[in-house]
């Protein structure tokens, strides 16, 4: 599971327009302020007390602070002090993202940056561009986000200010992490480690370290994330720092999750939840209900630890020691856990949905998905799935992630829908066709013999037209779904979702796509998308496999259905060391100008139908369709990796080479062979 945590927003205080730090704060001194604000006079250091407060309280009631920082931005407007109200603009803006008000943070944001410019105030721009390149990232608008970073590192860097450089390179490498470009993210954070180190800034050095934590996590290198984990929640203990206290344990359950230690994960998910419900900040109640949920869904489906010998599963490990090691139990009983977990998803989709959270509510029907599943219920799992994939294409949408990777390269591929449904356009066609023929009729009435000759032979002429017209449309859809499905739905008006029990799943994925793409020009890395693409379509078609859509570069493609093929595993197998051959001599012949294939195959039973009305597209969903990504995941460069039940298929037609049992994301232990070729 990818692990999302909500970025720190510590970082937004680090960059208040105050001297004092907020998250620093005790108690004892928030009493001290308040009572020196009891005997200060309307004036500007009197603004500053309040928004100190204003911080201070975020952390421990957003309400409180919500109000200190509308007191402080009256004061400064009474005063007519315009620096002050841009800082308490900025500092109420702050307040309203801590309460996941994100609409009302960004209106006090763009009047603060207006207020700033007309000062040109450059390092108060470059602050709150920042916390508006926050507020992005929090609504999952990762391209505007990575827009407000840029300039923010680029003013900084202009200024000499090494603390916003720090803040900016882990902003830019936050968005890395969303993602999934590993490298480059740990490549930022290391900047921003580096340059927090050199001011000594301890703030943002927990905030780094708890980011290169989710980095190693979504690795899979559990021993450095545990130990950067550790480290950021004693530097936000020390802070006083409950929301990311209560984030980093959230980090730290999910690692021990993935190890398998699910009763440790649970206390830490339980610990992070009360933290979250302390501090009233609904976004980190939304995740942790979400992981939580998602504990007790993995529980359902396998056993607990997976390695006991592990440093990071042993108890007495030095991480573990003190009040780190919470307790905690699960129920044995399958039905319990699924009624569990489907509980918590619940409500964690009720919170999300307050404050906006397409991730977490993407996750949440990811699981509640699967805990129908396992339950039988295959209706309401196939619409669980449905909206967990439009939420994800929504997020994670080819379009934005290249624009990151380089700003203005356009997603030409990926983008063949129709414009409307099919029958919506065939209706205009018919009207249009009506129009044109009563026009003749009523020029054939005025015109008379001669021009009744004329509009017999445009009659004839527009049934071929017609005809043509409609023969191309069909082609079309036929590009788009199963010719079986297609008929359907010219017939019917739509097409019913089926259940397809023998079946066998093709996942093909470039490697390193991400890097090879950055060295090509726009142009030719469409065009070499294109070129590959299609012979894999011409591959495919030779074996009557039907492809289902490319992801990217990602390649999805399933045989046995709509029509019931005996040999699907066979021929998937036969396609797979086609496409395979033919990316092995292509990459002779061009090196680097092209790319590397890996390819995982998976048989069992798929959902498949229709998704929407306009643009709509044929897709498949299931456990199966899971598993084949797993095992193309779990394959290499140039080799094809198959589950052991199309292995159970194919066994005597091809070479295969056991692997052993590997460690699949969210699977647990599945028995892999590689396929060398035919026997």
């Amino acid at each position: 599971m990818k692990t999302r945590c909500t970025y720190l927003l510590f970082i937004l205080l680090l960059l208040n327009s105050t001297n004092l730090d907020a998250k620093t704060v005790t108690q004892a001194k928030i009493d001290s302020i308040r009572g020196e604000l009891s005997v200060r006079k309307e004036d500007t250091l009197k603004v500053k007390l309040l928004l100190n407060l204003a911080s201070a309280y975020s952390v421990i009631n957003t309400d409180t602070g919500i109000l200190y920082a509308k007191e402080g931005l009256a004061l400064a407007r009474n005063i007519n002090w315009e620096a002050g109200i841009a800082m308490a603009l900025n500092n109420l803006g702050n307040c309203y993202v801590d309460n996941s008000d994100y609409s009302t943070a960004m209106n006090c944001f763009r009047e603060a940056i207006s207020i700033n410019r007309k000062r040109d105030d450059k390092t108060a721009i470059a602050r709150i561009a920042n916390n508006m390149g926050n507020v992005y990232k929090l609504e999952g608008d990762y391209t505007n986000a990575m827009e407000c970073y840029l300039q923010f590192l680029k003013t900084s860097e202009a200024l000499g200010n090494k603390q916003y450089v720090s803040v900016a390179n882990c902003s830019i490498g936050s968005i890395y992490k969303y993602q999934e470009d590993y490298e480059n993210a740990l490549k930022y954070f290391q900047r921003s480690l580096d340059a927090a180190k050199e001011i000594g800034n301890d703030g943002i050095i927990a905030a780094v370290s708890n980011n290169m934590g989710i980095v190693y996590d979504s690795r899979e290198q559990y021993e450095q994330a545990l130990d950067a984990y550790f480290n950021a929640l004693k530097a936000f203990e020390k802070l006083g720092d409950r929301l990311n206290i209560s984030r980093t344990m959230g980090n730290i359950g999910v690692v021990y999750r993935k190890l398998g230690n699910y009763t440790t994960a649970l206390g830490y998910y339980r610990k992070a939840l009360a933290l979250g419900e302390e501090t009233g900040s609904e976004s980190l109640i939304a995740s942790h209900l979400c992981k939580i949920g998602g504990l007790y869904l993995f529980a359902a489906m396998g056993p607990a630890i997976k390695d006991k010998n592990t440093a990071a599963n042993n108890p007495k490990n030095e991480r573990l020691t003190g009040n780190y090691l919470p307790d905690a139990s699960l129920p044995t009983n399958k039905a319990t856990l699924l009624n569990l977990a489907l509980d918590n998803l619940q409500q964690s989709i009720s919170k999300a949905k307050e404050v906006n959270d397409p991730y977490v509510l993407s996750q949440c029907y990811e699981y509640i998905s699967e805990v129908y599943e396992l339950k039988g219920d295959y209706k309401r799992a196939l619409d669980a799935n449905n909206r967990y994939w439009k939420l994800k294409d929504s997020i994670y949408s080819e379009t934005n992630k290249e624009k990151i990777i380089k700003m203005g390269l356009k997603n030409e591929y990926e983008r063949k829908y129709l414009a409307d449904s099919l029958k919506t356009a065939e209706r205009q066609k018919i009207s249009r066709l009506q129009l044109q023929r009563q026009k003749s009729i009523t020029y054939l009435a005025i015109g008379g013999v001669l021009l009744l000759i004329g509009f017999s032979f445009f009659i004839v002429k527009e049934r071929g037209k017609s005809e043509k017209e409609r023969k191309k449309s069909d082609e079309l859809l036929l590009n788009i779904l199963p010719g079986k499905v297609a008929n359907e739905l010219k017939t019917t008006g739509s097409a019913k979702a089926q259940y397809y029990n023998n079946v066998t799943v093709i996942f093909a994925d470039f490697v390193n796509f991400t890097k090879t793409s950055e060295r090509m020009k726009p142009q030719d890395l469409i065009d070499e998308l294109h070129n590959c693409f299609k012979v894999f379509d011409e591959i495919t078609t030779k074996y009557s496999i039907e492809k289902i859509k490319t992801i990217g570069d990602a390649y999805l493609a399933v045989a046995g259905l709509p029509n019931e093929d005996a040999k699907h595993a066979i021929h998937a197998v036969q396609a797979a060391i086609e496409i395979n051959d033919f990316m092995q001599d292509r990459r002779a012949k061009l090196g680097e100008r092209t790319f590397q294939v890996r390819i995982g195959i998976n048989s069992g039973g798929v959902v498949a139908g229709i998704v929407g009305v306009k643009k709509f597209a044929y897709d498949i969903w299931g456990d199966t369709v899971n598993t084949a990504s797993r095992m193309e995941s779990n394959s290499e460069a140039g080799r094809i990796n198959i589950s052991q039940t199309t292995y159970e298929l194919v066994k005597g037609q091809f070479d295969c080479v056991y692997r052993g049992e590997i460690d699949a994301k969210n699977k647990g232990m599945l028995k892999m062979y590689y396929v060398s070729g035919p026997a």
